[in-house]
């Protein structure tokens, strides 16, 4: 009689939130215990009480430990274990359409690809609603199974993070998806043990952005303080040669020289440095000779710039001084049809037929945030699609408050407000100012057919309609 083979005991993966709590709490101990020195391995390894090679499973997020181990980790840097540090081992499935793809990546990169594209889609969670019954407000987490990908685009980042000073421009309207894209970029970084640094150039104070010298003071203390290192501004920074080579001295000649690994810098909302054309006009082109420079050295080309943004550039520019026609340009679109339904799926709805699907889309086309906005209100407060669709374009209904914010925003520019009235009462396609254009579609109200423009959706159109009837 044939043994039966004894099932393995599962151990448990540690998930990209556990390693940011527990890469910020090693961080924490190195800047008061070692001077702010990383630790190497072994250091870590005498720490803990655990092989270097049981670390090292830890911090690839594919390789599991047993959960005693990992309770151990937290424990030595003062952290309590939770349910969000891990996710109980799963079986990966090595996909070599992947390797194939992306020739440029070892088998270690391409399974930590592999473990955020695939996500922790589980049918653990599918069957837990938590997530679908919280509201769809900001960027889906990295645990959530309702991030739907859009191939080529993830797997295209990934590869290119890993390319000595590349620069990657990803281009939306809002609530495209920008940020939750961002979020499995910088966690695909951590697993390659890349610094992360995200900037959101909305939190920059005003009195930061008034003078030049300021803003690039500013801009480097926060990046030398991310990096847990001490600024030390006074002491690289020369009047004589001005604040941008002062910068680029700083960057370069300080903070780059002395980090062994990739920083990958993350610049959310840039289109905030538009309003500053004194800031815009200086600061963009340095970005620019950041990434020629790396070219040729081997300081610069650990620095890989992500610039996010959702604004077009209003600011003069020259065509060979700007960052906005360099490296991987992203731009993400709406989602399928197939792409809904399987969203639809992830929220417990069996939409298999394409009808309910179609019917979603007839009213908010593929529009990410009022796509997850509908399934939200039909898995959690008990509507039905008929409904949806009916009151949808009232003021009372589920799209109010996203619809008033794009009415603010007309409502401030008289004239754009003029021309989107034009736009959804015109019974053919009508030609716009490419300014107006650029605007409408950093806005998110238009989409592209070919060589015509139109409002981005039937809701947008019948709102609008209304909406703007006073000034048409």
């Amino acid at each position: 009689m044939k043994q039966s083979k004894t099932r393995r005991k599962r151990g448990v993966l540690l998930t990209s939130v556990g390693l940011k709590r527990l890469q910020t709490a090693i961080r924490a101990v190195e800047i008061v215990q070692n001077n702010g020195a990383r630790f190497t391995l072994h250091e870590l390894s005498d720490r803990v009480q655990v092989c270097t090679k049981t670390l090292s499973r830890l911090w690839s997020l594919n390789a599991s430990v047993d959960q005693r181990t990992l309770k151990l980790c937290f424990n030595t840097f003062d952290l309590e274990l939770s349910t969000e540090d891990y996710i109980i081992e799963r079986d990966p499935d090595f996909d070599e359409s992947i390797e194939a793809l992306l020739p440029s990546l070892d088998k270690k990169q391409i399974y930590s690809l592999l473990s955020i594209t695939e996500g922790s889609f589980t049918k653990e969670q599918h069957e837990n609603l938590e997530y679908c019954c919280s509201y769809p407000d900001g960027p889906v987490s990295l645990d959530s199974p309702l991030y739907i990908e859009r191939p080529p685009l993830e797997k295209l980042v990934y590869q290119e993070i890993t390319q000595p000073g590349c620069v990657i421009r990803i281009h939306a309207p809002r609530e495209m998806g920008k940020s939750s894209l961002v979020l499995r970029l910088l966690a695909f970084a951590q697993q390659q043990e890349y610094h992360t640094i995200k900037l959101d150039c909305d939190q920059m104070d005003t009195s930061c952005l008034s003078n030049l010298d300021q803003f690039f003071r500013c801009f480097c203390w926060r990046v030398a303080t991310e990096l847990g290192i001490d600024p030390q501004l006074d002491t690289y920074w020369d009047k004589e040669i001005g604040s941008k080579l002062s910068c680029s001295f700083y960057l370069k000649n300080y903070l780059l020289r002395q980090i062994n690994c990739p920083i990958v810098l993350v610049l959310e909302r840039v289109g905030r440095f538009f309003e500053y054309p004194h800031i815009a006009q200086e600061f963009f082109p340095l970005l620019r000779s950041w990434h020629e420079e790396a070219r040729q050295d081997t300081n610069w080309q650990k620095l890989r710039l992500v610039v996010v943004y959702s604004t077009e550039v209003y600011v003069s520019l020259d065509i060979n001084r700007s960052p906005f026609n360099i490296g991987l340009p992203v731009r993400l679109s709406e989602f399928t049809q197939q792409q809904v339904e399987e969203l639809a799926n992830r929220h417990g709805l069996k939409w298999n037929s394409g009808k309910e699907a179609r019917q979603l889309m007839s009213l908010v086309g593929g529009h990410p945030a009022l796509i997850r906005i509908g399934l939200y209100h039909l898995t959690c407060q008990s509507m039905t699609l008929e409904k949806l669709v009916k009151e949808a374009m009232t003021n009372g209904g589920i799209y109010r408050s996203h619809l008033w914010r794009h009415w603010e925003k007309l409502q401030e520019n008289p004239s754009l407000a003029r021309v989107y009235a034009e736009l959804v009462t015109a019974k053919q396609s009508i030609s716009l100012n490419p300014m107006d254009t650029s605007k409408l579609d950093s806005l998110g109200l238009i989409r592209f057919e070919g060589d015509r423009i139109l409002p981005r959706c039937e809701l947008y159109r019948a709102y609008f309609v209304k909406q703007l009837s006073n000034i048409m």
